[in-house]
């Protein structure tokens, strides 16, 4: 390098460095960065605004409705690109970057990246105490910004310009890594955004990335090939890292190799086809009692690029006290839980080495055959849950109809209420990592931002293909700005909007535990005179969007075809029962805390059923 500086502010330099970073994906090179979602205020605007605006060719910027939904939607487009690829989400100081908090969780629960550009208070604490300051009388460091530090997996205050040099390529790294990706944190103060600094031009040369591929230890494979291969039940956990280290052939080739069964996890829909003989469906609370069948009499279970959160393991009831896990994991924490024996590395890496190690063993093909009609039992009970007519209008009939209709490659979102059960365990994947079902953080609100995010990101691979939104009325009401930044940016959307009248999935728990409907639905509001539904045709219209009521799934199924035909993003709304047609097969036990007093025998007796099946439960750590 020729040692040359050039002088810029801190804003234009962080611009500067993003719009440099590219990624090379089975030999495609591409910008890592795909742009950014902002929404400026007086912590943002005058200085990181001014270093966008000069770059907004190469580093797009869609402004938001609301910061929250802007996370969401960076988190959707990192998780379409598998990872590989990135956001920035821009904020002001005070309530613009508060409203990110909640997006950041999701991205750190998902372990997804996402790159946090916001506002901070001056540095010089000259004009103190500023518009949206919050004050710490002992502590005058502590500001709002230091709340993301539990929800960042890197996070920094810039409090000079050169400190940038550093902090950078350091929060890159963080995004990148397969181990410890999640969302990365700058706190931008307000007047160092614009402060100057003579910078090295090397720190703006292009530079491409890879995704670091970490080989498991070759004693770990060993020990691990040696437990698999005296397996009589052996099981595959195929979670969402399968996904993201791009190990989905491997892990197909490596379950026919030995005919071992597999399931899937939430994160880990759509590893494999639903026609594949050895997916035996999803795990856990929202699965399949086919998987779950397989779950309880495995003796060995791999568990490949999964955390085994408690809606997979059932709260660790779902499998034998005795059974022995291995987990490959890129992440060395979730490699070694619940006494596993640790394989750390990439899936891929890992997936290879362990076919070399087991060469020759295969399953018993009493246990193969056992896992096979299992599934073949569970298909039987989708096929008649989806069915249309068979009982009042329901999430699994609107599923069934969709799936159905739609194109193998259209991207299908849903995350929190009741509509993650229904599609993990009634969807049937047409195609391979086309489902995202976010339920790491299960976040109302995620869908129909994280629908927008998902198809700003479809529309740089797939244009031809369609974003389809499953989302529930108490979802859409938290947030629904997207539908209007969908059409603002040409960006189409499906939604398939089903109202129960209100948060129906938890006044599903609430009984099940004994109570009474309490709040939850809008009919049993105690501050409610009297109930009425929302006109939501009125207000996707007024957002721009086409939208239609169906009263029937005959009528979704016409809806559905005409959306699939229109030129902009379209809202179908239909009225499912909140009391029938939820699934009610396939569930494993799920802790949830139940009084164990109470005046209500209902709620007593529904203490002493829920605790019964804790005997079940692994003690592991």
């Amino acid at each position: 390098m020729s040692g040359t500086t050039i002088r810029l502010t801190t804003a234009q330099a962080i611009v500067r460095f993003l719009a440099a970073q590219f990624i090379e994906v089975d030999g495609v090179r591409t910008r890592v960065c795909g742009g950014g979602f902002g929404i400026f205020g007086h912590g943002n605007v005058t200085c990181l605004g001014e270093a966008l605006y000069s770059f907004q060719d190469t580093l797009p910027l869609y402004r938001g409705q609301n910061e929250q939904s802007m996370g969401f939607a960076a988190a959707a487009y990192a998780k379409y690109h598998l990872r590989r690829r990135f956001m920035f989400c821009t904020a002001s100081a005070g309530p613009g970057t508060a409203n990110l908090m909640t997006a950041a969780a999701l991205a750190h629960a998902n372990r997804l990246p996402m790159l946090m550009l916001c506002g901070d208070a001056f540095l010089t604490r000259l004009p103190d105490p500023v518009l949206q300051q919050l004050e710490h009388f002992g502590n005058p460091t502590l500001g709002l910004n230091d709340g993301f530090k539990a929800v960042s997996r890197y996070w920094d205050r810039i409090t000079h310009p050169a400190q940038v040099i550093q902090s950078l390529p350091a929060a890159l790294a963080t995004l990148l890594d397969p181990a410890d990706c999640g969302p990365a944190f700058l706190a931008l103060p307000q007047d160092v955004q614009g402060w100057t600094y003579d910078y090295p031009e090397e720190l703006f040369v292009e530079r491409t990335h890879r995704i670091r591929r970490q080989a498991p230890d070759s004693g770990e494979v060993a020990e691990a090939a040696a437990l698999l291969a005296n397996a009589q039940r052996p099981m595959i956990i195929a979670g969402g890292g399968v996904q993201y280290s791009g190990a989905v052939a491997e892990l197909t080739a490596f379950a026919h190799a030995h005919a071992i069964p597999v399931v899937e996890t939430i994160a880990g829909r759509a590893n494999m086809l639903a026609t594949d003989p050895l997916n035996i469906g999803p795990i856990g609370v929202t699965g399949s009692d086919s998987a779950n069948a397989v779950a309880e009499a495995a003796d060995v279970i791999l568990s490949v690029g999964s955390r085994l959160q408690d809606f997979t393991t059932g709260s660790w009831t779902a499998f034998a006290k005795d059974a022995r896990f291995v987990s490959l994991n890129a992440a060395r924490h979730d490699a070694g839980k619940h006494m596993s024996l640790p394989m750390v590395g990439d899936a891929k890496l890992g997936l290879q080495a362990l076919a070399k190690a087991m060469t020759g063993y295969q399953a018993p093909a009493t246990w193969t055959a056992f896992a096979r009609d299992e599934r073949k039992k569970w298909d039987a009970y989708v096929a008649d849950n989806v069915r249309p007519g068979n009982r009042p209008n329901s999430y699994a009939q609107a599923i069934g109809v969709v799936n159905d209709l739609c194109d193998p490659r259209d991207r299908i979102v849903a995350a929190a209420g009741g509509l993650p059960a229904e599609v993990t365990a009634n969807w049937r994947t047409l195609d391979i990592g086309t489902v995202d079902v976010e339920f790491g953080f299960s976040c109302m609100g995620y869908e129909i931002a994280g629908g927008w995010g998902a198809r700003i990101a479809q529309s740089e691979t797939e244009p031809d293909k369609d974003t389809i939104v499953f989302v529930g009325d108490g979802s859409y009401l938290l947030l629904n700005s997207d539908v209007y930044s969908s059409v603002l940016t040409q960006k189409k959307m499906i939604v398939l909007l089903l109202d129960n009248g209100g948060f129906a999935v938890i006044n599903k728990l609430q009984n099940n535990t004994g109570n009474e409907s309490f709040n939850n639905l809008i009919a049993d509001c105690p501050t409610v005179p009297e109930a009425f539904g929302v006109d939501f045709v009125a207000h996707a219209t007024a957002m721009g969007a086409i939208a239609e009521r169906a009263d029937s799934a005959a009528e979704l199924g016409e809806a559905f075809k005409r959306a699939k035909r229109a030129d902009r993003t379209t809202v179908i709304v239909m009225s499912v029962d909140a009391y029938e047609g939820w699934t009610t097969e396939g569930h494993t036990w799920w802790e949830v805390g139940t009084p164990q007093v109470s005046d209500s025998a209902k709620v007593r007796a529904a203490h002493e059923d829920w605790e019964s099946s804790r005997e079940k439960q692994r003690r592991g750590v």
